[in-house]
């Protein structure tokens, strides 16, 4: 009987270890860009300051429609004139990852040579971050 409540409490502890490790190996979290004139400054802001709090957080920044504007080669913020491509290197430095809809592209009549280096792109900017929520468990943020 006391080696069975042994095998017990070990399977139920393994368990929990089991599902409680994604939780131990940091958050991951989807930033929402549409708008980078409204929250360009301020989505770069938040999530260095996410990462000087949580470095171990898995981040993509996820843009699309007008959000895409900030990751265009030599743009400025508009209130500051600072650049953002310096931002988004550190950043990318840092593991973040900024992802461009292809659909906004195509609607735009942009090319893929019209944005930063550290940029990378993703076929639907929604169905992107859709899919980070839904699949990969990935948190929201819209600034």
């Amino acid at each position: 009987m006391i080696a069975l409540t042994k095998t017990l409490c070990l399977a139920v502890a393994a368990l929990f270890l089991a599902f409680a490790a994604p939780a131990f190996a940091g958050d991951s979290v989807v930033y929402h860009i549409d708008d980078a004139a409204v929250q360009a400054t301020k989505a770069l802001r938040n999530i260095r300051n996410h990462l000087d709090v949580a470095p171990d957080t898995k981040i993509t920044v996820v843009t699309h429609s007008d959000g895409v504007d900030f990751l265009f080669d030599g743009a400025k913020d508009p209130k500051s004139g600072v650049e953002y491509a310096p931002l988004v290197s550190a950043l990318k430095n840092a593991g973040v990852t900024f992802e461009v809809c292809e659909i906004t592209l195509k609607r735009r009549n942009l090319s893929k040579d019209k944005f930063v280096m550290d940029a990378e792109f993703t076929p639907s900017g929604v169905v992107r971050i859709a899919r980070l929520q839904a699949q990969d468990h990935f948190a929201y943020i819209k600034p």
